[in-house]
């Protein structure tokens, strides 16, 4: 996408594959981007939860820094645009399953995700599927009071009431 690039790597120190999203820093002047500091925000909040990508560590890296994530095989999308044949009704609803609970564990934290899209549902070698990239996500206010942007979440993805402009929503927005 549009975003950091993500690369894999093996550190020495533990010998167990991680994903690297680099994140630079346009001008240090600007600080760190608001998307990185909602990212890291809202993985604090959700930390632990089997059905969202866990985060490793957080390092400086030339001007930027690194995020370091437990190693996903692939997206969803991948997997779909891949296949030799349709996914059996077995796995869509075993994908489904986790899906539902990633948001469930989201939403009970007062986190909203706001780009639920195939390329942010990561699968593992083992078929295990999380939910990553919390780059547009934020800490949500279950009293409605907040306002929030609607440019959020991929054109083909964003609920009806992002496309009419709606500043005030809920986590609907993630089950559209």
């Amino acid at each position: 996408g549009d975003g950091p690039a993500v690369s894999a790597s093996c550190p020495k120190q533990t010998g167990e594959i991680v994903a690297l999203k680099k994140v630079a820093l346009r001008r240090l002047e600007d600080g760190i981007p608001k998307q990185a500091l909602r990212e890291i925000k809202a993985l604090q909040e959700i930390e632990d939860s089997q059905y969202v990508v866990q985060p490793k560590a957080v390092f400086p890296h030339g001007a930027g820094f690194v995020l370091a994530f437990e190693f996903m095989l692939s997206d969803l999308a991948e997997v779909v645009r891949h296949a030799q044949r349709p996914l059996t009704q077995a796995q869509v609803k075993s994908y489904l399953q986790m899906l539902l609970k990633g948001v469930a564990f989201c939403h009970a934290n007062n986190i909203v995700h706001r780009d639920l899209k195939p390329a942010n549902l990561l699968i593992s070698a083992s078929g295990q599927l999380k939910i990553a990239d919390f780059g547009l996500a934020r800490v949500f206010s279950p009293d409605g009071s907040r306002l929030y942007t609607h440019q959020v979440a991929t054109g083909w993805y964003r609920a009806p009431e992002l496309l009419y402009g709606a500043r005030q929503y809920d986590q609907g927005v993630d089950l559209w």
